[in-house]
């Protein structure tokens, strides 16, 4: 991406709500973001983009990373976040499981998915941050100038879409966009996961 700091500074200027958490409106986390932005694109190969619903309350809200959290970053013996995590800023230590299921899933990956959101913020119930909720439709399409931001910086060359939302997500952001909808791994969905992963990645 031609200028990291422009897209994060838009993130960080989207407003929060009762309902809605920022977690860029935090400095930590909007250098976190600039760290794994920089490291991914900086990969070599094959560009793939992986993308969920939203934060979690127990992930990314207090790392500012997709598909991660807290613990995942602290304690992973991947390759990639050993060699980031020197660099970020991590002050709790929750684990999250759908982030937890990822990264199990890439142990044996050299190259790395980016990892985005269809919200890339936390939406949680009214008054209760420490909650998980639905994004709304409305909060979706808040969404998509992001994703399509990232979408054209990064010209992935395959898309995978986590659940039925980030699918949707995909399908109003960018109707004329090819991708592959992979079963969220939540709720006994981890079998299916995987296997939408693999075919995503073979």
């Amino acid at each position: 991406m031609d200028d990291i700091d422009s897209f994060i500074d838009q993130l960080a200027a989207f407003p929060r709500s009762a309902q809605l958490a920022n977690p860029y409106h935090a400095a930590a986390y909007r250098d976190n973001l600039r760290v794994y932005l920089r490291k991914i694109f900086a990969q070599p190969g094959r560009r793939v983009l992986l993308v969920g619903e939203a934060l979690g309350y127990r992930g990314g809200v207090f790392t500012g990373l997709p598909f991660s959290s807290a613990r995942l970053v602290r304690e992973s013996r991947h390759p990639f976040w050993q060699t980031l995590r020197p660099q970020l800023q991590i002050n709790d230590d929750l684990a999250e499981a759908t982030a937890s299921i990822v990264w199990e899933y890439l142990a044996g990956r050299r190259r790395i998915p980016l990892c985005w959101n269809a919200l890339p913020f936390h939406p949680h119930l009214p008054g209760q941050p420490y909650s998980n909720r639905a994004p709304s439709a409305a909060e979706l399409k808040s969404g998509e100038t992001f994703m399509q931001q990232l979408i054209t910086a990064y010209q992935p060359d395959r898309i995978g879409a986590v659940g039925g939302k980030a699918a949707q997500a995909i399908q109003r952001a960018l109707p004329h966009q090819s991708f592959r909808a992979i079963r969220h791994p939540s709720y006994g969905g981890k079998q299916d996961f995987i296997q939408g992963m693999d075919r995503l990645l073979r």
